[in-house]
């Protein structure tokens, strides 16, 4: 197989410039994140804009997660068997599909399948990385890896104040052919720039897989995502727990007994990619909790004591921070990457998170604070999410590069899940009313921040029980 792979290898270096296959796949990338901050502008409006309960109105967002974590895997095991170019070609269909829907949709039925379609389309960030596998030398994939991972949390951050933007001036379906828009455009540059696969490895869909696995993460994830708002000891959210954690135990006994499994669980528990994985729903949980509690913060009234009193756009700015720093240093995590190799830089990075929420913690009283803490956190996630795929990448072989990246996204999906829910969950809890409105105390804020903190040291401690040379583990794995 080695000396096909390099022979396929060799095939695909005669293709455009790699630059630019990069830049295109980063920006399908960045159109991917901003789908997840697409609609918070418009959170507290959407029920007047939409007629419908603010119960209703939060599956405008659920849904996009919900999606999200179960398209991911199941679209990263189809690129690896069908070719990963034309799975992010149907991803990005879907996607424009689901905006068009929305964008004509008057109704929330209608907003909520078209936001359904968007949640599809995070798939091509794993996809994206494990083209660059295919195309690019070990001396520049990690550099383009770093890239295509930034965008993840850039296109959500920076998105931000531009959805606002449109939010205030311009009437709400303007997102969503906005969101058409660059998918239109990002389709027509993945196919005129970005090669056809040759290294495809066929076989056959474990239908059976997919459904266990989309039934059980549905449950899982309604009773993380809406545990809050139903009640956690509500019957139907624990129905949803033990129903959403009993299928995915069948799931797993299946896929171990069954030819072509949607993932591979053999290799999903090598130690270099079950640490990894785990961490990274620490890493999942970091990111959203500044996403949650900083604009809130930043957008109270000064007199409520708990926060700076900004406008929405200034607050957004402030929060894109962390995206435009996980940008800036893609180029040096890549460099650190060569150097000092992933386990490093990822126990780095998952320090800064743990430096940047106790800095908080201490110092929340002026702008100046938030923009540090974005800084140590976008210093923090960018190195962690540059890290964490090529610690996978060196421990699995190449057909499984696709669904392993997909698996890692998953667990980042339901860290930033949990995170959601969680961090309304306390901030709702321990709210006061001010002029007939609940608004979170200073101490609500700080029990979120200890909440990253602890995930963050978690993350951390798990870095040191990552393998220093995965490699060894797996042959076919990536070289280097």
């Amino acid at each position: 197989m080695g000396a096909d792979e390099d022979r396929s290898r060799r095939r695909l270096s005669r293709t455009p410039p790699r630059g630019a296959i990069v830049a295109v796949l980063a920006f399908v990338g960045l159109c991917s994140a901003f789908m997840f901050t697409l609609v918070v502008p418009l959170q507290a409006e959407l029920p007047m804009l939409l007629d419908a309960s603010r119960e209703d109105t939060t599956w405008v967002v659920t849904i996009t997660l919900l999606v999200a974590a179960v398209a991911t895997p199941i679209s990263g095991r189809l690129g690896d068997m069908y070719g990963k170019r034309r799975v992010v070609v149907a991803l990005l269909v879907i996607l424009v599909i689901g905006s068009v829907i929305a964008a004509v949709s008057t109704s929330i039925v209608g907003v909520i399948i078209g936001r359904a379609l968007q949640g599809a389309v995070t798939g091509v960030v794993p996809l994206g990385i494990a083209i660059m596998r295919d195309v690019l030398p070990p001396a520049r994939l990690g550099t383009a890896v770093a890239l295509m991972s930034a965008t993840m949390g850039v296109g959500g951050a920076v998105g931000m104040p531009v959805a606002a933007l449109l939010a205030e001036h311009a009437d709400w379906h303007t997102l969503f052919w906005l969101a058409a828009l660059l998918g239109v455009v990002g389709l027509a540059l993945v196919l005129l720039v970005v090669p056809d696969d040759v290294l495809r490895f066929p076989g056959r869909l474990d239908v059976v897989g997919a459904i266990g696995l989309a039934i059980g993460l549905t449950g899982l994830l309604l009773y993380v995502s809406r545990g809050a708002e139903w009640g956690w000891t509500a019957p139907f959210s624990l129905a949803c727990l033990v129903g959403g954690v009993a299928v995915l135990l069948l799931w797993g006994w299946y896929q171990l007994r069954t030819r072509d499994p949607l993932l591979d669980l053999r290799v999903a528990a090598r130690p270099a990619v079950l640490f990894t994985n785990i961490a990274a729903i620490g890493m999942g949980f970091a990111l959203f909790s500044s996403n949650v509690t900083f604009p809130q913060m930043l957008e109270l009234p000064s007199e409520t004591g708990s926060g700076l009193g900004l406008d929405i756009l200034t607050a957004a700015l402030i929060v894109a921070t962390s995206g435009v720093m996980m940008m800036v240093i893609s180029p040096l995590s890549g460099w650190l990457e060569r150097t000092v190799g992933p386990r490093l830089l990822f126990t780095v990075g998952t320090a800064a998170i743990v430096l940047a929420y106790v800095f908080v913690l201490i110092w929340s009283t002026d702008v100046w604070h938030f923009l540090v803490a974005n800084i140590l956190i976008g210093i923090g996630i960018g190195f962690a999410f540059a890290a964490m795929p090529m610690i996978i990448m060196r421990a699995v072989p190449a057909n499984e590069t696709g669904a392993s990246n997909g698996l890692n996204a998953l667990f980042r999906s339901v860290g930033t899940s949990t995170a959601s829910a969680v961090m309304g969950g306390v901030l709702a809890a321990m709210s006061i009313q001010i002029d007939g409105v609940a608004v979170p105390t200073r101490a609500a804020f700080q029990v979120c921040f200890w909440l990253a903190i602890a995930a963050g040291i978690i993350a951390l401690a798990l870095t040191f029980f990552i393998p220093k040379h995965p490699a060894s583990e797996q042959h076919p794995a990536l070289p280097g």
